[in-house]
């Protein structure tokens, strides 16, 4: 019992978003950089699955999965006003979390099914605080975000079995799934907090969305994540169908973009990284839905989404929150435009610049990494202080 107050104490353990934004952008660091080596032709590691299928689902499972439970689990205590998890059970999901980066980087000879359970896990165990303290306050609409959470823990497995199985499609298409199913999450979220953290800033009435384009917007998006679920179970979608959707989903998100007076925010980093992160699915799913219809590779769009939607709203979202909810003030401090700026230079050379000049690749690969890189070195420069110590007003989290 003693221990258990002790690490109630520790205000690493005081609410989610501590461990899981801290660890998760170490991670992305390091993970980026050893990928960085294998570019170059050095080896620095031999993980389960190799280093290709590693750097796919370590990006998404590893770092991205840690962003996104470190904001839910955070962001449900404020939805619900009931005290989220904290202390001992924190300390057990980042276990979870870290022994499966641990034993994917050096599998020792533990059996996979060993390997795929501990790492699987880590997503339904968070979906399952997340549902009872929604469950329990009775908050309806946030129940959204379990079968999202739900669906990517299977996107999860269906990576692990591409590999058990030699699959390489299903490796792919799983991939693919849980980069659609993170899309969803942002257009989600985005909705929620872009408008009300810009109006907020600007000191001007909130834009009230439209019923016809919000619906439009969220029933497309989430269309096109269905449509990519069935074709994970081998269920044939006509490759046409898929791209008019993802059209249909880009054109109603570029709608709702354009209602959020972006313009207004370029004096302020961490709206304007918000906003420029919003357009960046704009063109990611653009691009997905040309690369169908055989403009170019499919991985480009995919890199549209995960470094200029995923890697900068994360960055603009967890410099944000990592200030509020430990009790210091909202700014933008210094640097980080800068962080946001690379990780959008990096974007347009991953995606829009490969997608005209292909032949640029190689040293395209490393500004890129090394872009990200930076970025978030720059947010651990600034935030690993403020995220181990307690709340400047003496609050709990």
């Amino acid at each position: 019992m003693q221990a258990l107050v002790r690490l109630d104490r520790v205000p690493l353990l005081g609410l989610a978003f501590r461990p899981f934004f801290l660890l998760g952008a170490a991670f992305s660091i390091i993970a980026l950089l050893i990928w960085l080596a294998f570019w170059h032709g050095s080896i620095w590691l031999r993980p389960y699955g190799g280093l290709v299928w590693w750097h796919q689902h370590e990006m998404i499972f590893g770092f991205a999965a840690a962003i996104i439970v470190g904001f839910l689990l955070s962001a449900v205590q404020n939805w619900t006003g009931k005290r989220s998890l904290h202390g001992g059970p924190l300390l057990g999901l980042v276990s979870v979390w870290l022994a499966a980066r641990l034993l994917l980087a050096f599998p020792m000879g533990i059996p996979a099914a060993w390997l795929i359970a501990l790492d699987v896990a880590f997503l339904p165990l968070a979906a399952l605080v997340v549902g009872a303290l929604v469950v329990s306050a009775k908050r309806w609409r946030n129940l959204i975000f379990l079968p999202v959470l739900t669906l990517l823990a299977l996107a999860n497995l269906g990576m692990h079995l591409g590999w058990a199985w030699g699959d390489a499609t299903l490796i792919r298409d799983a991939a693919y799934l849980a980069v659609l199913l993170i899309g969803l999450l942002m257009v989600v979220l985005g909705g929620r907090v872009i408008p009300f953290f810009t109006s907020l800033k600007l000191g001007r009435a909130q834009v009230a969305g439209l019923a016809w384009l919000e619906a439009a917007t969220l029933g497309s998006t989430a269309l096109v994540v269905v449509l990519q679920a069935l074709v994970v179970v081998a269920v044939p979608v006509p490759a046409a169908l898929l791209a008019g959707v993802l059209l249909v989903a880009a054109v109603t998100n570029g709608m709702r973009l354009a209602r959020w007076e972006s313009l207004r925010t370029r004096h302020e980093a961490l709206l304007w990284g918000l906003h420029l992160s919003y357009a960046f699915i704009v063109v990611g799913l653009g691009m997905w839905a040309l690369a169908l219809l055989g403009a170019w590779r499919v991985e480009l769009a995919v890199h549209a989404l995960t470094i200029g939607a995923m890697g900068a709203m994360m960055l603009a979202m967890i410099s944000r929150v990592s200030l509020g909810h430990t009790g210091r003030p909202i700014r933008t401090l210094p640097g980080i435009g800068w962080a946001l700026a690379l990780l959008f230079l990096a974007a347009v050379l991953r995606a829009p610049l490969l997608a005209v000049m292909p032949q640029m690749s190689h040293w395209v690969y490393s500004v890129s990494i090394l872009a990200w890189c930076v970025a978030y070195a720059i947010f651990l420069a600034h935030y690993s202080w403020p995220l181990l110590s307690p709340r400047k007003d003496g609050k709990e989290g």
